[in-house]
């Protein structure tokens, strides 16, 4: 079959090959992703490669860093109860956010995805925490957690209760991790709750319907139809629960600075302090190190575990 030239190759009077025109659009894709490569280069990949470097020194900042102390500094993090607590508060609010935070947005999900009077509303209004600045609603739950009950609305609400004391919530190290993680699902839940009412959507109704025939009841359609078919989204919410928990910062910080005692002390806080509060910049750039390659390593997992298509985009 004979192709028609384009005009470009009818004015040189010469045809283009199809390698030439392959490597012709290769380019011009090359040269649309050439501004974001660069971004992704700059803004991403050199300052990774920046913080392998200076976690070797012991480097306040200031001037080159010159004092080399190999993987001194990995070995003073993981030898430091500190960082030890913050791992392991870090993956409690892991625990708790796969226990019971997802578990909640998947029942609200199904809720106000269904055939619930003003569903519309109550979408709105579960996600609306979503939408504020992390800033913002620790401010709030910081004045709702207030120990003096004619400030905090959860003592003064307390103290109705005959026998019951005002609570010092994110004063007490037996109590303040647990609260940081009621901000935590408050502030989160919208956001998986969307992706399930994503997923519950793209299940076809006649399944249901046809399951409801065959004399299945509530249970047995959520156990037996509606969570497989949810499985994709289960995952990928799972995914970005465990890599948002392992990250999280502004909340604690704010809220608690990682206190009292470290009792809230998270991987990001400890960076923070390390890195940008104590000015130990080659000590915080180990520790940063140290998140990526967690978070690396569950990607990978993930990706070994998770069936292809769904983090590839493909059917």
């Amino acid at each position: 079959m004979e192709m028609n030239p384009t005009r470009e190759e009818a004015l040189r009077g010469e045809p283009m090959t199809r390698s030439g025109r392959r490597a012709q659009d290769n380019l011009t894709i090359f040269l649309f992703i050439l501004p974001s490569l660069i971004l992704f280069l700059v803004f991403l990949i050199y300052p990774i490669f920046q913080s392998i470097y200076y976690s070797f020194f012991n480097w306040k900042g200031f001037g080159p860093a010159v004092d080399f102390v190999a993987l001194g500094n990995y070995k003073d993090i993981l030898t430091d109860k500190v960082f030890l607590l913050a791992l392991k508060n870090g993956f409690l609010i892991v625990i708790l956010s796969l226990v019971v935070q997802l578990p909640f947005a998947l029942g609200l999900a199904i809720m106000v995805g269904r055939k619930l009077p003003g569903r519309t509303i109550f979408r709105t209004i579960f996600f609306m925490p979503y939408v504020f600045s992390e800033v913002m609603g620790a401010i709030m739950w910081l004045n709702l957690y207030n120990p003096d009950p004619d400030r905090g609305l959860i003592n003064a609400l307390l103290i109705l209760i005959p026998g019951v004391e005002p609570q010092a919530w994110l004063g007490n190290t037996e109590t303040v991790l647990y609260c940081l993680f009621v901000v935590l699902t408050w502030k989160y839940f919208g956001f998986h709750m969307l992706l399930f009412m994503t997923g519950l959507q793209n299940i076809p109704t006649e399944l249901e319907e046809a399951a409801v025939i065959d004399g299945a009841n509530r249970r047995q359609l959520l156990t037996n139809i509606i969570l497989p078919l949810l499985g994709s989204t289960v995952r990928i919410s799972a995914y970005l629960s465990i890599l948002g928990s392992l990250q999280q910062f502004i909340l604690v910080w704010v809220m608690t600075h990682g206190g009292p005692v470290n009792a809230s002390e998270v991987m990001a806080t400890y960076m923070y302090r390390f890195g940008f509060v104590r000015f130990s910049l080659g000590y915080g750039s180990a520790v940063a190190i140290l998140m990526f390659l967690i978070c690396l390593a569950i990607s990978l997992i993930y990706q070994r575990l998770a069936p292809q298509h769904e983090y590839l985009g493909s059917n």
